[in-house]
């Protein structure tokens, strides 16, 4: 029977690590269920917590980018995932890459000693009844998974992920590309998209790149699922079925005018809107299974993409997550339960360390309620308010998963260039998090967030 400063915790990955310790150390008990080794998943090799499953890469410490900023602000806040990671940290030039074995093994041993802690391996299969966060991850297990739809309703659980790029919009050439919608009848200042225009021969060697590129190897539980691909077909493979294939597809130019030549391109491709400031656009339609290096090579071919900024690659693999607009608020709780959390890459959150923030924002926050406060919702001028904004206030029908990057904050008003502008992101926003830190109580490290010694290493 739980009580009223217990905590159950499901599932033992980042998110769910971070958010067992920020929890313990502000007091709760916690109760961390992992279902390994009892139950495994078709990704993981071990028992330990925090395996990382994919790269050993955290990405990028350097403070005026999105990723490092990210770190600095979880840094400040008292990150366990992160100090870990600095503690077992490779050399990996201006990234933070961890020794993969020694750092899992670490957070285990940190969470399993920690006084306030029990470690349960146990699977678990129906949504606590107490005061409970869901961090399961991307593998989230079948029967915790059929749970988490009757609550929520099945179109809000998503098992397949495909998604399509986005780009900064400030890299889109608009004197080529054109803003306009689909049988536009002349009455709107400007479309809902932006179209990037080609002529036969540009689609031609488009069409011919992307049959060459290289693709992602899926791993052998995604090849093997019948359903895979369904409903969310990779363009490289929709072009395998002919040249036309894609001019009838996603980039059918019908009910749209070249306002240069006054005429109907031969093909199109279509940017759609992706967040309120208008900074991010993603290309739609485009879901792709093809490297990341090849995906900035073949889409630099579209006319007016040729110095595209790519903020999120495609990509397509099998992903357990909800649609977080329409079922949590930005302290990470579930809209229709105040004593519910979700956290890590079942709430949309791509990349390690976002998905550990995200843990480490709803562990303080279920503290928080348990303690008789109110959750509190981060500053979107800082990059871990941001992505949780994102993630919750996303347009529900479209709703796609995000990493961290320095489009999801507006601009500022006044004129900058790209680098200064991002310096200016970042010392706003660690300002920002100093001060709400203190005016709302939150342990902040300032020495720790603003000084690292892997990133004066690296930038000296």
């Amino acid at each position: 029977m739980l009580n009223e400063k217990q905590l159950i915790v499901i599932g033992g990955g980042l998110a769910g690590s971070e958010a067992a310790w920020q929890a313990a150390e502000a007091g709760l008990t916690v109760l961390l269920y992992e279902m390994r080794p009892q139950k495994t998943t078709p990704a993981h090799v071990s028992q330990d917590l925090a395996e990382l499953v994919c790269s050993n890469s955290l990405g990028s410490v350097i403070p005026h980018k999105a990723p490092g900023l990210l770190k600095a602000e979880m840094r400040g806040l008292g990150s366990l995932i992160l100090d870990c990671a600095q503690k077992t940290a490779v050399p990996a030039g201006s990234s933070l890459a961890v020794d993969r074995d020694g750092f899992a093994e670490l957070v285990t041993t940190a969470v399993a000693n920690h006084r306030r802690i029990q470690l349960i391996r146990e699977e678990v299969t129906d949504i606590p009844d107490g005061p409970a966060i869901i961090a399961t991850g991307p593998l989230t297990s079948s029967p915790l998974a059929q749970a988490i739809a009757r609550l929520s309703g099945q179109e809000y659980l998503y098992f397949y992920d495909a998604l399509s790029p986005i780009v900064a919009h400030e890299s889109i050439d608009m004197d080529v590309a054109f803003r306009q919608s689909r049988y536009d009848t002349g009455e709107q200042v400007d479309g809902d998209y932006i179209n990037c225009p080609l002529n036969k021969e540009e689609y031609q060697a488009f069409y011919a790149a992307l049959l060459e590129g290289e693709q992602i190897t899926l791993k052998e539980f995604e090849r093997e699922d019948p359903h895979f691909f369904e409903g969310c077909m990779p363009i490289e493979a929709m072009a395998r079925r002919g040249e036309d294939a894609l001019r009838y597809g996603p980039m059918r130019p019908v009910g749209l005018i070249d306002p240069r030549s006054g005429k109907r391109p031969y093909a199109i491709v279509q940017l759609r809107q992706d967040n309120l400031a208008g900074s991010l656009y993603n290309i739609v339609g485009f879901q792709t299974n093809l490297r990341w290096g090849e995906q900035r090579r073949v889409l630099r071919l579209i006319p007016g993409l040729e110095q595209a900024e790519f903020m999120r690659y495609g990509m397509m693999h099998r992903n357990t997550y909800i649609n977080a607009p329409a079922m949590l608020q930005p302290t990470m709780q579930y809209r229709g339960r105040a004593d519910l959390f979700f956290a890590g890459q079942i709430v949309g959150v791509e990349g390690y360390v976002g998905n550990a923030g995200t843990g480490l924002l709803a562990g303080l926050n279920a503290a928080r309620l348990l303690h008789g406060r109110h959750p509190v919702i981060l500053p979107t001028n800082t990059m871990l308010g941001a992505l949780c904004h994102y993630v919750t206030h996303a347009e529900v029908k479209n709703f796609q998963p995000m990493k961290a990057n320095f489009g999801l904050f507006p601009p500022p008003q006044q004129q900058m260039g790209k680098q200064e502008r991002y310096k200016w992101y970042s010392e706003r926003a660690l300002t920002s998090l100093r001060r709400f830190a203190r005016d709302y109580n939150l342990p902040y490290d300032r020495e720790a967030a603003e000084t690292n010694a892997l990133v004066d290493e690296i930038m000296s």
